[in-house]
Order: structure tokens, then sequence, then C-alpha cells
């Protein structure tokens, strides 16, 4: 999943974007199409057959919001993609294996209120655990620390990981300022001490949030739910302001050498700034009953749309990384094509984020994540954002120096 349009002021208006809506269509209609597109993509065998339940279940959890028509706009100020398109896609790449596709979505995107929102969201849930024969418990365990949601920009995030041959996994987020920014460190540091995972707070604050809560933030706490080989308890840290290098230092909270090169590829995705200054750098920690004490995972997210004029530019990016981790760049193009029509060069955030994942017992993989675009694509970067950037970075070093 990736970290969501949270509390970005530097980057432009959605208002700015040129809207390509298609008469008469509605949500249910684009999303419901793209991810048979996207799963044809990925290379499934017969993708209209093994997309159709989760394509059932993607309309089913969109509830009202999927018959609304696009011309209608967004249901509501959705978090989940740029435009407020309450659906996002993405691929994971694992080098000599099947390409996986997920699709995420805010079951209550259509509330008014962020209570209602977390309500709708629940019941949404458990009806699809109820058709899919999964256990939502993990859920119920940390409701009261989650729910009713009063702050913050959602309250609960479904998504689907589907694979060719294997049944789906789920996946639920949860908002950890739902009681108050100020909270949040509580309110994880709880949630992990209820799955096992209390002798992990402590590496996990002094290590991932080493610059405060204002400049390394929680945002997210997730579960895996359903068929894993492994369930996830994850926590999200968005690293406002960073360095390649500091990212760097909190992926070293994965035991051994299994980090990798963290650094590099952030630099690469994001075109080598010297600080990521405008939509932050995300890492994710996740924890496994393999090591109660230490993550089995590491995670980097880069928003690749705050760094790159286009999605041109972001595509080779992205294709860039997966060439050197021996991965199946062919697929990127064939993805961009299922998701829309348009030359990536005229727009940028299409592809909303490109990640590393490292894990102690899996292999390394990369996921691209994609934007439905539903409502509106937003117009290429001017060439002077990277000259701003430059003036604004030189006038910080003048400050700091």
């Amino acid at each position: 999943m990736a970290p969501s349009n949270h509390r970005q002021p530097n980057h432009p208006s959605t208002a700015t974007a040129s809207a390509q809506v298609v008469a008469g269509a509605t949500l249910g209609e684009r999303v419901g199409g793209q991810l048979r597109r996207v799963c044809r993509a990925a290379g499934f065998t017969d993708p209209d057959g093994v997309c159709e339940a989760p394509r059932l279940d993607l309309l089913d959890l969109l509830g009202p919001a999927a018959r609304r028509p696009l011309c209608a706009g967004p249901p509501s100020p959705s978090f989940v993609c740029d435009d407020h398109s309450p659906v996002e896609f993405s691929l994971a790449f694992t080098a000599g294996s099947g390409t996986a596709v997920r699709v995420l979505a805010e079951p209550g995107c259509t509330a008014a209120t962020l209570e209602e929102n977390g309500r709708l969201g629940l019941r949404a849930l458990e009806a699809l655990a109820s058709r899919r024969a999964f256990s939502t418990e993990p859920v119920r365990r940390v409701e009261d620390l989650f729910f009713p949601a009063v702050h913050g920009p959602f309250a609960l995030w479904c998504a689907m990981d589907l694979r060719q041959g294997r049944p789906p996994g789920f996946k639920v987020y949860v908002n950890p300022q739902a009681h108050g920014r100020e909270r949040a460190a509580r309110v994880v540091e709880e949630a992990l001490s209820r799955f096992g995972f209390g002798r992990a707070w402590r590496a996990l604050r002094e290590r991932a949030m080493p610059r405060g809560p204002e400049r390394d933030e929680i945002l997210f706490f997730a579960l895996d739910l359903g068929r894993w080989h492994a369930p996830r308890v994850k926590v999200y840290v968005a690293h406002h302001d960073a360095t390649a290098a500091e990212v760097h230092a909190v992926s070293r909270l994965l035991p051994g050498d299994r980090a990798g090169r963290v650094g590099e590829f952030c630099r690469v995705v994001g075109g080598a700034p010297r600080r990521f200054a405008h939509r932050p750098l995300v890492s994710c920690l996740s924890y496994t009953e393999r090591d109660l004490e230490h993550p089995s995972g590491y995670t980097v997210h880069v928003p690749v749309r705050d760094y790159a004029r286009n999605d041109g530019i972001a595509r080779n990016r992205a294709v860039a990384v997966l060439r050197s981790h021996g991965m199946d760049t062919a697929v990127i193009d064939r993805a961009l094509a299922a998701m829309t029509s348009r030359r990536p060069s005229d727009g940028v955030g299409l592809i909303a984020y490109v990640s590393l994942v490292r894990s102690t017992w899996q292999p390394t993989r990369v996921n691209v994540y994609f934007s439905p675009e539903a409502y509106g694509v937003r117009p290429p970067y001017a060439k002077e954002r990277r000259r701003a950037d430059a003036v604004a970075d030189a006038r910080r070093r003048r400050t700091t120096g």
C-alpha cells in the first residue's frame, strides 16, 4: 500500500488538474476495468476469470461510491490519491517470480465524518471477511485504540493482494492519529504490545523517529488478514525533509545486512535531491512472529511523483531499479497502457510511489503504485521547479550553516 497524500502543502492543488472523465462512466466501471487490464498486464492467465471475484469485492468495498458517475466528482476528499480517487493499484515485482497485483480502497469514502468513515469501513471489512472466510479478530483486538476516529485524513483502508494460483491476501490500514497526533506514539506502542511486539517499540521510537514527531511522523498502522505465510503487523513513519542517508540509517533496524542499498534506491527513484523536501520518504517496519523484538521487513516508499517532472521520467526511474534487481521491466509499460490512454509525458502522478522491500526471510521486492486518475490528471511540473528547489536548498544551507 502506498502512503497517503498526507499534509502536503508543497505539492500543487488538484484544482489545477485537467479532468479526463468519460461521459456516463461510473467509478466502479473505471476501476473495475483497470483491475482486469492490470491483471492481464501482470501476466495472469485467464485474467478476467482470476480478477472477477476481486473486482466484485472492490465494488462491494466502495459501496454506493462504485455507482457514482465520474462526472459528479469524487465522493469525498479521499487521501488515497491526489485527485481524491478512493482506489490505488500497485504491482509487486520479485526476481524470478510472477508479478503480484494489489488494489487498495477506502470503504468509507462516501462518509461525511471520520467517525462514519470508520464505521462504514469496519462494516465493509466484516462483510468482506464473511465472503472470503477470514477472521477480523486482529482488528477487533485493537479497535478501541483506533475507533471512533475523530482526527486525521482517514479512518480505515482495505487492500487485496492478488497472485496467480493463490488465494488472495487481505490487509487493513488504520490511523494512529485518530484521537490526536500527540497520542499517536502511545497508540502504536500499545497496539504493538497487544500483538506481542512490546519489546520492539523502544528501538522503533529511537531509530525510526530520532528527529521527533514533527519530522518523523507516524502515519499508519497495518495488519495482514486472511491467508498469509507469516502475517505482519506494520508501522509506517513519514520522514519530512529527510536525506537518503537518514532514511538508510532507519533501514538498519532490519537485523544483519538485509537492508541493502536503501539510500541509493532513494536517490535513483527521487532524482538525487539533496533532501526530500516535498512529499516525504516513508519507512514501513513490519513485524512477524519470527522475531518479537526486531522487524522482519523494511520498506522505503519514494513518492516519485513529487520528484519527477512527468510520468515518463517516473517510468524510466522505475524501470532502472527493476532492471538493477533483475525484474521484468516490460510489465511497467503494459501496466501504464492498462491504466490510461494518455502519454506518460502529458501528466505526473499516474506513477505515485516506487518502493523497495527488504526482508530477513523473503527475496527483495520492488513495488510500483498507480493512481486510477478517475477525476483528473495533474499537469507535468514546470522546469522551474528544480531551480526553485535549488534556491530553497541554498537558503536552508545558509540558515543552518
